[in-house]
């Protein structure tokens, strides 16, 4: 259990790495080399180029202007003057409200803190029911006097916690009542200041059935025009095209080298750039560069032009699925939310997904395939969140030391320094935990992969609200009950059952500082880790030290992903899940919290603005030509 003093110790570790890392992310986006990485939205909106300077040859790779170095915070107010408008049209709707989630954050938990700390912290420290407890063995720190552990069983002082949690749970749903009002209304007006686009018009239909006497395009030309004949326009039906998906691929690879080798020779005309066939060109038969690629390039057009021929005769390539377009989007509307056929297993529709977040994979899954494959999952995320509890036990065992000792007096030697002691129970248990939720995210994508969605967004939203359960009986529950079962060992062993769930409603509120380091470990240094974007750095300068050939592949080195959606919509979801539930039991974890939606909404607004992309775009599919 942490106490005031290994707070202390936690907060400054978790300030000083985030100074750092601000600090760090401030001197790395000031030269030049690293000008791509930090700004590559405005180099692909074409209002950016590479930094030029004359003089000396270490001025291309670092910032020799002092100067600049004096105002290296700048990006800081730089990111909050961008209006509200100018965002959306910059960066997309879906990031500015994504940004409003983090000012909800603040808007809902700064005047709640003002409020519990002026009437609740006096109520609660102002009793003596911790220090009568402790003469049963119960665990408790000064800090904990905060909390309402400190209030006597039957005291009227509790008057005052249900009075605050009716004012909390009220402002909470105001604030939100006008935040969905004025999302509401961004919506409908980003709708219609929008172009029309094929994916409101379009439904996607899956596990049409098989005909012997047609084709799957004839059959859902002909379904359509009975059932739809007044909206019906028209229809793609989806290839299996993974080989002709292969071949554009290489021919992409082939083109980026003729330009690289055309690019070199335009350098130096005076000499023909010549490979070497073999592997890696390290051996084989030496040619001209140029009119290789361009004779590789030419058979492989050829290659692809036969394969789509193919491909269009061929009936098994045709999957059954395909993307029905109809003449109002009020057609559309009908067909996606109604059932098409007396079998519900067949004809099934829905929205199509917007082009760039069509997850191909998945459209031809029948439909008994896919229900036998989300109750696998179902079952192997149970036994996922189930043994999970495992390292959790490990990590409140890291941050309840006291009860340890109790049960286990040859550690005592170990953690009786006072540093070592505060750096173990205030910093070790938040990034120990950290540490183990790092491959969570990727583990459940693969697994929303398998359940068989059609679209990115809907892969990511399921991903997202498993995390989010997961951290709610992992995490929250949990470190909960397994902190509360070690801070309590002794008394757990020597009483009755039934005085057991008394105990542990004494320890729960306990438990906020142990929620108090997982805070600052991941919502404050964890931010502004974010910041550096320390992965797509590395991934850049290898890329064009060892890969880069031409522009294209510059471009493609320099593109920072996006917010993820599946890992920061949950993580928002659980600290407003902590503020709300401690807000009357714990308060003092309300300004832990507050400092996080406060540098995160910093943080997230320079990232819009600057590097990543809209959180829930994904990458443009490769237009095969099917017409």
């Amino acid at each position: 259990m942490a106490s005031l003093k290994d707070i202390g110790v936690a907060a400054a570790i978790n300030i000083l790495s985030a100074f750092i890392f601000l600090v760090a992310f401030a001197i790395l986006r000031l030269q030049p080399f690293n000008d791509r990485v930090y700004f590559p939205k405005w180099y692909l909106k074409g209002l950016r180029s590479d930094p030029t300077h004359s003089g000396a040859f270490v001025r291309k790779f670092v910032n020799l202007d002092f100067r600049s170095y004096i105002r290296f915070l700048n990006w800081i107010p730089d990111a909050l003057r961008m209006p509200e408008p100018e965002l959306i049209e910059h960066a997309g709707l879906d990031s500015a409200v994504y940004l409003r989630i983090y000012l909800i954050g603040l808007k809902i938990f700064v005047p709640i803190a003002f409020l519990t700390w002026a009437v609740l912290v006096p109520v609660n420290w102002t009793n003596s029911t911790l220090e009568l407890a402790k003469i049963n063995n119960v665990t408790s720190t000064d800090i904990d006097k905060l909390s309402i552990s400190n209030i006597p069983v039957a005291s009227q002082r509790f008057w005052g916690h249900i009075v605050m949690a009716y004012a909390v749970t009220f402002w909470a749903c105001y604030v939100l009542f006008k935040e969905y009002a004025k999302v509401a209304s961004m919506r409908l007006q980003f709708l219609a200041s929008e172009r029309r686009r094929a994916d409101q018009f379009t439904v996607l239909a899956r596990n049409v059935p098989p005909d012997p006497d047609e084709s799957v395009s004839e059959l859902v030309e002909h379904f359509f025009l009975v059932n739809h004949p007044d909206h019906y326009l028209t229809h793609q039906a989806v290839y299996n095209a993974n080989k002709l998906a292969k071949l554009v691929k290489k021919k992409k690879k082939l083109q980026n080298w003729l330009v690289y080798y055309k690019n070199k020779y335009s350098r130096n005309s005076t000499k023909r750039p010549f490979m070497k066939t073999g592997f890696l060109g390290l051996w084989g038969k030496k040619v001209d560069a140029i009119n290789h690629h361009e004779s590789e390039v030419e058979k492989l057009s050829k290659e692809i032009a036969a394969e789509r021929v193919r491909i269009a005769d061929d009936p098994n390539s045709i999957m059954p699925a395909a993307f029905v377009s109809f003449k109002s989007r009020w057609g559309a509307a009908v067909c996606a939310q109604t059932q098409q056929s007396r079998n519900p297993t067949i004809w099934l529709t829905e929205w199509a997904p917007e082009p760039r977040d069509v997850y191909w994979p998945n459209l031809a899954i029948p439909y008994v395939s896919l229900s036998l494959r989300r109750l696998i999952i179902a079952v192997a995320f149970f036994f996922l969140t189930f043994f999970f509890m495992i390292p959790i036990a490990l990590v409140q065992s890291l941050a309840s030391l006291e009860g340890i000792e109790k049960a286990a007096p040859f550690l005592k030697p170990v953690i009786e320094k006072p540093f070592v002691n505060s750096l173990i129970t205030g910093f070790l248990p938040g990034i120990v935990l950290k540490l183990f939720l790092i491959f969570l995210p990727a583990i459940l994508m693969i697994m929303s992969k398998f359940e068989g969605f059609i679209s990115l967004s809907s892969l990511e939203r399921r991903s997202a609200s498993r995390y989010y359960l997961f951290n709610f009986v992992n995490v929250f529950l949990g470190s909960i009950i397994t902190g509360s079962a070690f801070e309590q060992l002794d008394t757990f062993i020597h009483q009755s059952a039934s005085d057991i769930p008394k105990t542990i409603g004494v320890a729960i509120p306990i438990k906020a500082t142990f929620f108090i380091t997982y805070i600052m470990v991941d919502g404050w240094a964890g931010i502004a880790g974010e910041i550096l974007m320390l992965k797509p750095l590395i991934i850049y300068h290898l890329k064009n030290f060892f890969l880069v050939k031409t522009e294209k592949d510059r471009e493609e080195a320099m593109d920072p992903g996006s917010l993820g959606f599946n890992t920061g919509e949950p993580r928002i979801q659980f600290y407003f899940l902590l503020g709300l539930v401690y807000a009357t039991v714990t308060p003092i974890i309300l300004p832990f919290i507050i400092i996080f939606f406060g540098l995160a909404y910093v943080v997230f607004r320079h990232q819009v603005r600057s590097c990543v992309f809209h959180y829930t775009i994904c990458c443009l599919k490769d237009n095969l030509g099917f017409k």
